[in-house]
Parts: C-alpha cells; structure tokens; sequence
C-alpha cells in the first residue's frame, strides 16, 4: 500500500526506488516504461504532502487482492455526470502491479487516451469543463 498511499496519494515520487523497480513497465497508454519516467511523470505535479496515516487518506480504498506475485486495489471515483451539469456519479477503478523482490515491476489500470472520441478518464466536480481530471495524488 506504499504506492498508493506515499507516492499517488501523497506525491513522494522521491522514493519511488523504495517501491518500484527500475524498467518499471506501463500498459497505461498515457505513461512511458520506467521508473524515472513515471517519478518525473507523477513528480511534477506538486509538492509532496504528508503521508497519511491508515485512516486518513483522501483514496477512498474499495478492495485489496493479492494472488500470487500480483496486487490488484480498486478505489471509488467521484466524477462530475456530463448529462446533468451539477451533479456527480461514483464509479470504481482499479491498479494492478506484479511485484518482484517486493517491488513493483509491472503496472496496469484505467488509463485511455482523451480525444478522438474518447472522453477523459473522469472530470473531476470542480474542473474545468472539459477538462481532464486532476493527477494522482489530488485525489
């Protein structure tokens, strides 16, 4: 849960090494292979809050599964409707890593390219119309 609590919750793309190996894959279309690639990715989007403790995280966590070398966390999603201006609707996402050495080695989740039809991912309650939900970690 160091991932999602210490660097997409709380943006401490610093120890990414901690946690994640170095060819780090990516099937998110959106984000390129490699550690360093997704630190800078994820890193430039603010300054790192504090990490919360267990009870306090903005990531409303759903579930937790781990089979084997893989781990897969579902979240609540609260998205602004597009057929109703002022209202929202709440959906479940989800990320899976496969670990190794006790490192994330590979990770898979949501992610679709906006454009050419496809809407983005989630707008956010209070974004911009039409525009793409903030990052991680401004969850």
């Amino acid at each position: 849960m160091h991932i999602m609590r210490d660097l997409l919750e709380a943006g401490h793309w610093d120890e990414a090494p901690k946690w994640l190996t170095e060819k780090y894959i990516q099937h998110n279309p959106c984000c390129a292979n490699g550690r360093q690639t997704v630190m800078t990715f994820f890193g430039g989007r603010g300054t790192p809050r504090p990490i919360p403790d267990k009870n306090n995280w903005a990531t409303k966590v759903v579930s937790v599964v781990a089979e084997g070398d893989y781990v897969t966390v579902a979240v609540a999603r609260e998205c602004s409707d597009p057929r109703t201006p002022g209202k929202t609707y709440t959906t479940t996402w989800f990320d899976m890593w496969r670990f190794v050495d006790g490192k994330a080695d590979e990770h898979w989740d949501f992610g679709t390219v906006a454009g050419q039809g496809n809407p983005p991912d989630c707008v956010r309650p209070g974004a911009p119309a039409g525009g793409a939900a903030p990052g991680r970690g401004q969850r």
